[in-house]
């Protein structure tokens, strides 16, 4: 049996006001074709699908469109879970309807801990795959609040919640296990140990509750993991992986390999894991330096032979500001017809720094989520000063208001 494993689509995401959808499109289109090339059996999505809990309608429409075509795969099941960006109440809403295509939704924690559990066959009826379908945990998912808990044991009893969330699937695997069938876990959290790049949203379960690599049940044969947009593994450990996102979603992403990942089952074992490149179809390029170096750099840039054209962000080091600056880099790129567009940044530098903080990431509002707005802020009013408690409030307060359409419900 052959699975795929992929995450963090972002449905709908934009570049400052930038749209992506030809770039979505592309991976979409891609991953079909791959679903037939490599005759995958089952697909994982493991969360952030949307970029946002109120899509638009273009995202809908290539959302549903993408599951009519896998159909036409080799693809039998697809088993889809909740991000931290999902809306739950949206994800599930056609759930049942979906399900009679072999199309799994767990957008959150069901009210019955045994719907996690899909048990997948092959076309004999024979069970070949059992996959606990763990969404994003919110906070109300892991754990009671307590008044006057310090940080340190609140931090301490989300992480236990995560644990105990998985180990619970423990007992109602054992009989699998015996049987030599193949168990994989999904998740949607922050792993500790591992790198995250500009566009991962701050949130609750995403850095606090770091699970350690070791901290998931080892009867997991393999553990499909999301929100991390850098492919990597946890703790060195193979079987536990960050798929990553197959789009750059950021200008801090440029450098990264895309990829999803390849599974093969044979005789109740893992057998094959590749890493198959997800091919870039538009360039994203940083440049950094004062006027002059960004200057050169910018003519000195080659067409890529992408299918779309490049879009190049230029941060610019100055003492002053520079009122004409998009003039005069536009018009060192009018004959390059390759670079589409100049997303420029004027990043002041400050004597007083020290010479390693003398230039920062500049970076547009649009781009930037709550929690690194209210960081920067924070920073500014209390240099110095970190007040952990402070911290966690407001990213409770996100993602309280992130789930205010369910918590109505």
């Amino acid at each position: 049996m052959k699975i795929l494993h992929t995450a963090d689509w972002h449905l709908g995401k934009k570049l400052e006001q930038s749209e992506r959808t030809d770039e979505h499109q592309h991976f979409l289109d891609w991953l079909i074709d791959k679903l037939s090339s490599e005759c995958i059996d089952v697909l994982i999505i493991a969360g952030d699908i949307f970029d946002t809990g109120s899509p638009s309608n273009t995202a809908f429409e290539q959302y549903y469109r993408f599951l009519r075509h896998v159909k036409n795969t080799c693809c039998r099941e697809v088993i889809i879970i909740g991000g931290n960006h999902d809306s739950i109440s949206t994800l599930n809403a056609p759930k049942e309807l979906l399900k009679y295509f072999n199309v799994h939704i767990v957008g959150g924690v069901p009210d019955v801990f045994t719907e996690q559990i899909i048990s997948i066959y092959n076309k004999a009826g024979r069970l070949e795959l059992v996959v606990c379908a763990v969404p994003f945990l919110r906070d109300r998912d892991v754990r009671l609040a307590v008044a006057g808990e310090t940080t340190s044991e609140r931090e301490g009893r989300l992480k236990k919640g995560i644990c105990d969330h998985y180990n619970q699937f423990k007992e109602h695997i054992k009989q699998y296990k015996i049987d030599g069938v193949p168990v994989i876990a999904t998740g949607h959290l922050f792993a500790a140990g591992s790198s995250t790049s500009d566009s991962e949203k701050e949130i609750h379960v995403g850095n606090l509750g770091q699970v350690c690599g070791d901290q998931f049940p080892e009867e997991f044969d393999y553990i499909a993991l999301g929100h991390i947009h850098r492919p990597q593994l946890v703790n060195n450990m193979d079987h536990i992986r960050y798929s990553g996102s197959p789009v750059p979603l950021s200008f801090s992403e440029t450098d990264d390999k895309k990829q999803v990942i390849i599974l093969e089952f044979e005789g109740g074992k893992l057998t094959r894991l590749e890493e198959m490149e997800v091919p870039c179809c538009r360039k994203l390029i940083r440049i950094k330096g004062d006027l002059e170096t960004v200057k050169k750099k910018l003519l000195l840039l080659e067409d890529q032979q992408n299918i779309y054209p490049a879009w190049v962000e230029v941060q610019v080091e100055t003492d002053t500001f520079i009122y004409d600056l998009d003039d005069l880099l536009h018009k060192l790129v009018v004959e390059k017809p390759f670079i589409e567009k100049l997303f420029t940044r004027q990043v002041r530098q400050r004597a007083a720094r020290n010479l390693d903080e003398q230039t920062e990431d500049a970076q547009a509002l649009s781009d930037l989520d709550p929690m690194t707005v209210f960081l920067k802020r924070y920073e500014s009013q209390f240099p110095g000063n970190k007040d952990e408690e402070m911290l966690q409030t407001f990213s409770e307060v996100l993602e309280r208001l992130e789930d205010k359409e369910v918590v109505g419900s």
